[in-house]
């Protein structure tokens, strides 16, 4: 399996790219922009999109993915909480400064303990809003990876200022879905370098107080 991270667009979201060698198939998350470059990645790659996922509706993680779509066929995913975000894109656009996209059309809509299969892996949703009102992440057990969105980065966490965001409630899903996992578990952000659980559970200054309770509940599951 390989796992290529694109940071895309002026906001530098980072794009996703899980492919698996066998099947010559991605997945690709969170294309919101740049999209001839992701394509020509998959082409070095020999990869075609099987499946695309958003981990959420921000201009920056889903403006452009049509494109991406409509050359892919592929089938996308987002949490139906996301609609008026989605919505909104043109709203966006305009914060940005950036030309507004073409609104994706959304497939399929996934729920907390949805599985989505991919080359024999399982990328389970975790519904972590707070971020954004249907913020998602994406764990894979048997990579021992986090696709984490905006939810959780490296020293710092998602923000949440702009519409339907909700600080308590991005803590409480940091704490009660995040936190939860295994020290070692790699974390992919939707911005800036990676990190891992253990590093942020121990040195993220926004997540003091938080620990204790989500190590109690770690506890509990083995």
């Amino acid at each position: 399996m390989t796992h290529d991270v694109l940071a895309t667009g002026p906001l530098q979201c980072n794009c996703q790219i899980l492919g698996d060698e066998d099947s010559k198939t991605a997945l690709v998350v969170d294309p919101g922009d740049d999209i001839p470059e992701i394509e020509q990645l998959l082409e070095r790659r020999g990869l075609r999109v099987a499946k695309i996922l958003f981990t959420h509706a921000h201009f920056d993680h889903i403006g452009r993915a049509a494109q991406l779509k409509r050359s892919s066929g592929a089938p996308t995913w987002l949490h139906k909480l996301e609609i008026p975000i989605l919505e909104s894109l043109d709203q966006q656009a305009a914060w940005i400064g950036v030309e507004p996209g073409e609104k994706v059309e959304i497939d399929h809509y996934y729920d907390e303990g949805d599985v989505v299969e991919f080359a024999g892996h399982e990328l389970r949703v975790l519904f972590t809003p707070g971020h954004s009102p249907g913020s998602v992440s994406f764990f894979i057990p048997s990579l021992e990876r986090l696709i984490a969105g905006d939810v959780l980065f490296r020293d710092s966490i998602g923000r949440t200022d702009l519409p339907g965001g909700d600080t308590q409630q991005l803590l409480d899903s940091i704490r009660d879905k995040v936190l939860t996992l295994p020290d070692d578990t790699a974390v992919f952000p939707g911005h800036g370098p990676g990190t891992t659980i253990g590093r942020e559970r121990r040195q993220n200054p926004f997540l003091e107080g938080l620990s204790e309770h989500a190590e109690s509940a770690l506890d509990d599951l083995t």
